[in-house]
């Protein structure tokens, strides 16, 4: 049987917090309700310094979202941080230039 990938809230609250009160600020109800039931699939993978962001699914790398994708930009105090939403489901993080992300129980 295999395991289901940890929760990002479980990982990083943190994150899944500020997420949360972001998303209702901009009016997002359903997503800040979504994003602290997402999973942490991996991480980007590009190497570059300034790029934290995470997979919450499975998809094919380079392959494009399709019908029904859309960003949501946020608005934190520091770096970016975008959302690639499909049909109501939060597919990806970005999270760019920001201080590195804590891990839970990291001091």
């Amino acid at each position: 049987m295999e395991q289901e990938p940890p929760l990002v809230r479980d990982v990083f609250p943190e994150l899944v917090d500020e997420l949360a009160t972001l998303l209702e600020e901009e009016g997002e109800h359903w997503l800040a309700v979504c994003v602290r039931d997402v999973r942490l699939v991996g991480e980007c993978g590009c190497r570059d310094d300034f790029c934290q962001s995470i997979r919450t699914t499975d998809r094919p790398p380079g392959e494009p979202y399709g019908p029904g994708h859309r960003c949501v930009p946020l608005l934190p105090s520091s770096g970016d941080l975008i959302l690639d939403v499909v049909n109501g489901r939060i597919m990806y993080i970005e999270i760019l230039g920001r201080p590195p992300l804590r891990r839970r129980g990291q001091p």
